[in-house]
């Protein structure tokens, strides 16, 4: 089925162009679709470039955090998105998601698991893979930093004892707060999950960083260990 268009852009009027309606009013007037257009800049014969962005939001329901998910080759598949347009657009969401990296304090504080998620929020959110990463404390539970120990494939990874406790002595650690998401949404422990966990909150005990907890982590929520009293 055709889809509907509007014609050229260049048939509109001025004001409603994507870059002249940003020029003369402002940002926060266009739409996200507007945005997109700008970055991938042309549409197809029969399409505007609003019109192709469109298409592409319309396939994640209008969430640019869905969108975020998607990879160079899924968005390559929508016609009118080639492979530049595709690394354009990947490349304006990645430089959202560092600037809200950026905006966060350098040394938060963890008091509660919450804290511990939104601290990961930035590592973690929009992940089409496993990945596991662990954020390493100092003494009053502020962050040293976050460290990524594996990436995986849809399903799972690996996290390597030896490895995880390399970089807690590096840092001269006083505490571990262990991380993996689920890219399905799924916030259930499996039984590798949890016998992981032991092995690594036992292996802490005994050089004296302790593992304080383990979140499983989604893009809208996350599972803790510890206030499940798991752990």
């Amino acid at each position: 089925m055709p889809y509907e268009t509007s014609g050229t852009i260049q048939s509109w009027a001025e004001e409603d162009r994507p870059r002249e309606k940003l020029m003369l009013k402002g940002k926060a007037a266009l739409s996200e679709a507007e945005l997109i257009a700008i970055l991938i800049n042309s549409g197809t014969v029969d399409l505007t470039a609003v019109d192709v962005a469109k298409i592409i939001l319309k396939s994640v329901g209008n969430n640019l955090n869905e969108l975020a998910r998607l990879s160079i080759k899924d968005l390559s598949k929508f016609r009118g998105i080639g492979e530049a347009k595709a690394i354009s657009i990947v490349a304006a969401l990645e430089l959202g998601r560092r600037r809200r990296e950026q905006d966060r304090p350098q040394r938060a504080r963890i008091t509660c698991s919450r804290d511990a998620y939104n601290e990961m929020l930035p590592h973690l959110l929009d992940k089409p893979h496993e990945e596991f990463w662990i954020l390493v404390l100092n003494r009053a539970n502020e962050v040293l930093r976050p460290v990524q120990i594996s990436t995986g494939g849809v399903s799972g990874t690996v996290a390597d004892p030896k490895l995880i406790f390399r970089h807690a002595l590096e840092q001269l650690a006083s505490g571990l707060i262990l991380f993996h998401n689920h890219p399905s949404g799924n916030l259930t422990p499996s039984q590798a999950d949890k016998d992981l966990t032991r092995r690594l909150k036992d292996a802490g005990r005994l050089l004296d960083i302790p593992v304080l907890d383990h979140l499983i982590f989604t893009d809208k929520a996350y599972y803790s260990f510890a206030d499940e009293g798991i752990l």
